[in-house]
């Protein structure tokens, strides 16, 4: 049997902060030995690491919802894995848990940071552990209140969500439906699009690789858009704009087409679309639904389980490939929720 002693933790931190794309010689590659837990708190081997595109911004100096990831501190990032050693009579050895480790193998969390690790038991009878990391994890729960609190869906209504076949995304989309709505979606390539429509149910997809993003809106949207959800920002956020319906919601929860600039962030051109419409935008950070998680991964799990949902996972092995897997969100390359599985199960 091995020994903590035995163990060797590798961990991914931020040497620089980025300009533009993040780059492998921004981070430091760095091991230390793998300790006891101190009284009360618990040791948990990293199975698998959600990669999203929040990352980015908590790479940069300044304000924000969250403090930056520090120069020379772990990459933060959510996760799942295994308690491997407790002195908490909340956690036994062996259970399956959901936290915040960050970009590391193993995770030393005493009692005082359980609340703000995010740390519980999760129940692998509701989904897999990669479905805690997408549907039942921060993007379905995102997904879920974006929607259901901020967005406000009424059966009949139009909701064209960006970013469609991304871990959020297909999330609102599916949930839009069951809830009665005609969705659309925006999405890069045809596989995408196809899988969005044919696979979770999409009422249409638009590619905006392929062509004029206005002219799919006029064709898909006839009666304009009642919500969006924006997961993307720039020119996509403003052909939206462009095709709202009178009392539109928009739901602003992320700008990927953003996040890289070296040149300011390109701000809405048509924002006098919501004076014109009676229109209102709002953002949506996850993190202030915590205490309500619970109702909503019971929802969504139920739909799981009898097939109303689907959950897809891009998964990538190996922490050292983290610095190139993090770049598949920018490109596109990745299809469906993002994972970087540290360790087989």
């Amino acid at each position: 049997m091995t020994t903590l002693a035995a163990l060797t933790n590798h961990q991914i931190r931020l040497a620089a902060r980025p300009n533009g794309l993040p780059t492998r010689d921004g981070w430091s590659f760095t091991t230390e030995p793998v300790a006891e837990p101190a009284e009360g708190g618990v040791l948990v081997k990293v199975n698998a690491l959600s990669l999203d595109p929040a990352m980015r911004g908590w790479m940069n100096e300044g304000k924000s919802y969250i403090p930056p990831v520090g120069i020379g501190e772990v990459m933060r990032a959510g996760g799942v894995g295994t308690v491997i050693a407790s002195k908490s009579a909340a956690f036994a050895v062996g259970d399956t848990v959901s936290c915040t480790p960050g970009v590391q193998e193993y995770c030393l969390i005493p009692a005082e940071q359980f609340k703000r690790q995010g740390l519980f038991k999760i129940d692998l009878r509701l989904g897999t552990p990669t479905q805690w990391l997408n549907v039942l994890g921060m993007p379905g729960m995102t997904g879920y209140f974006g929607l259901m609190d901020v967005g406000q869906p009424k059966p009949g209504e139009t909701v064209v969500v960006s970013g469609a076949a991304g871990a959020v995304g297909q999330t609102v989309g599916q949930l839009a439906k069951l809830k009665g709505c005609r969705v659309v979606g925006i999405a890069g390539g045809a596989a995408k699009c196809d899988w969005v429509v044919k696979e979770l149910g999409f009422d249409a997809c638009i590619d905006y690789k392929a062509g004029d993003v206005k002219a799919g809106l006029k064709e898909h949207c006839p009666k304009g858009v009642d919500i969006y959800f924006d997961n993307v920002g720039g020119e996509i956020l403003d052909a939206v704009l462009a095709r709202l319906a009178m009392k539109a919601r928009i739901i602003i929860c992320g700008a990927i087409s953003q996040y890289n600039n070296t040149t300011p962030v390109q701000g809405p051109k048509n924002y006098l679309s919501l004076l014109v419409h009676r229109a209102r935008m709002e953002g949506i950070v996850v993190f202030d639904y915590a205490p309500r998680f619970p109702q909503a991964v019971a929802e969504l799990a139920g739909y799981l389980k009898d097939g109303r949902m689907k959950s897809k996972e891009d998964v990538v092995f190996g922490i050292d490939t983290f610095p190139e897997t993090l770049l598949k969100l920018f490109n596109g390359e990745n299809f469906g929720k993002l994972v970087l599985e540290v360790a087989k199960a």
